[in-house]
Parts: structure tokens; sequence; C-alpha cells
């Protein structure tokens, strides 16, 4: 799928680069006050920093994941994704 992603990269504490199936490139960015229920372990940058590629979707230790659709969409129209 074109929202498929094919690369991560955590740029900033809270932040990631991504890059699509299709190309597309943008900037995922978690705003502090989205960090809670099981978010919250994301607050530990050492656990931040452990984003990886799991079936097109960004994904950390603990069967945690990001909706690779509505990221797609949110970066295709603005370049980047911000989780408030």
């Amino acid at each position: 799928m074109e929202w498929d992603v094919v690369d991560v990269k955590p740029i900033a504490p809270l932040a990631l680069r991504v890059q699509f199936a299709d190309g597309t490139v943008g900037k995922v960015q978690f705003e502090p006050s989205h960090l809670t229920g099981v978010f919250s372990t994301l607050r530990d940058p050492i656990i931040f920093q452990q984003a990886y590629i799991s079936d097109g979707a960004v994904a950390w230790p603990g069967d945690l994941d990001l909706a690779p659709d509505a990221m797609y969409t949110a970066i295709k129209a603005q370049g980047e994704w911000v989780l408030r």
C-alpha cells in the first residue's frame, strides 16, 4: 500500500522521520500531552529510540504502533503529523 512505512528514524526527542512506500517523507511529532495510557512508555527516551517498522507501521516494543493510513494522510497534506 502507498501508506506502508518503509523507513523510520528518531530525529529529536518525541519526533520521527518517516518514509512511505510511494516516496512521501514527513515528520511525526508527539506532544507530551499525548503520552498517556499505552503511549506513556514513550516518555522514556530509550524506548522512543527503539522505533521500528512492523507490517508497514511504525512500532515499538510491547505491541505499540501507529496507524500508518492516518499518518500518511496528515503528512501528505501538511508534511507532518502532530499527535496531541
